[in-house]
């Protein structure tokens, strides 16, 4: 009959301990190639020790709290949203953590006793748990990433642009939706308020099509302009808008629209007061109305 060994749970910690006391910088070193080859060379070698450094010494100090993990947890959060803004993908940010187990592992299997083998389990499942803690901070900071890299480019693709003195134009491409249209909104308003502007052309050129849901979040905007006192003209209405308009009985009421920004500009120069005279062939003098 075979003789079954019971190891004490806290004798495995305690040798698991030792191991990373006696062989610091055996195992630092292997975990620091680890770490290193799966960055890939994209973070500075000794920018990275010195984040292992800390990692390594708060998860011994948690040791001696009675296996308090918070402060390696917060080093852990902010290498995984560090990570996740430098374009690090999931995988190469676990890996960090969880090269640990094969760096000390070669000690483990060295030192060969069974406190060191039964503590090894145990301190695979802290690095599992460590792990999976770095890929969900990685995940969250990502998609925050994401979030504030789609504001930005709605921003962008939302310029609000001087034409004259007292007009200002909003070019609009691609799709029309609730969240954009509110951006629209506030930049237009915004740049109502800023340069005194009495006339607003909102040119939908670049939009593909436009529904009732589109047609609907452009007059909200008129209407929010008009309550600046700034009247808006809509420009960049294609044939093929104008038939689907018709076609869904979409009415604009008494908003003016014209077919290119050109005709708009020239109606607001004209509501402005400025006069249009053709001088010698195609040349066009401009001059303003004096009241």
């Amino acid at each position: 009959m075979g003789v079954i060994l019971s190891i004490p749970a806290d004798a495995g910690r305690r040798r698991i301990e030792e191991l990373l006391q006696e062989n610091e910088d055996r195992v630092f070193k292997r975990w620091l190639e680890i770490a290193g080859s799966a960055s890939g060379g994209q973070v500075d070698r000794s920018s990275l020790a010195g984040q292992l450094r800390e990692l390594y010494q708060a998860l011994r100090q948690s040791f001696g709290d009675s296996g308090d993990l918070s402060d390696l947890r917060g080093l852990l959060a902010e290498l995984s949203r560090t990570r996740a803004r430098q374009g690090f993908t999931s995988t190469e940010t676990a890996i960090v953590v969880f090269g640990l187990k094969e760096a000390l592992y070669e000690s483990v299997e060295e030192d060969a006793s069974p406190e060191a083998l039964r503590g090894f389990i145990w301190f695979s499942r802290v690095i599992d748990d460590l792990g999976l803690f770095t890929v969900e901070s990685y995940a969250t900071a990502r998609e925050k990433v994401i979030l504030d890299q789609a504001e930005q480019l709605l921003e962008l693709s939302t310029p609000v642009v001087k034409l004259w003195d007292g007009i200002v134009a909003v070019p609009l491409v691609g799709t029309l939706d609730s969240a954009r249209t509110q951006v629209v909104m506030e930049k237009l308003l915004q740049i109502l308020v800023d340069t005194g502007s009495e006339h607003a052309v909102i040119d939908i050129t670049g939009v593909p099509a436009v529904d009732t849901q589109v047609a609907q979040h452009l007059l909200k905007t008129v209407v929010a302009a008009r309550l600046m006192g700034a009247e808006c003209v809509i420009s960049g209405i294609r044939p093929q808008i104008a038939h689907t308009i018709v076609t869904l009985g979409i009415e604009f009421g008494d908003i003016v629209t014209k077919a290119t920004l050109a005709d708009a500009l020239a109606h607001t120069l004209r509501a402005s007061g400025v006069e249009f005279t053709k001088r010698g062939g195609s040349r066009i003098a401009v001059r303003t109305v004096e009241d």
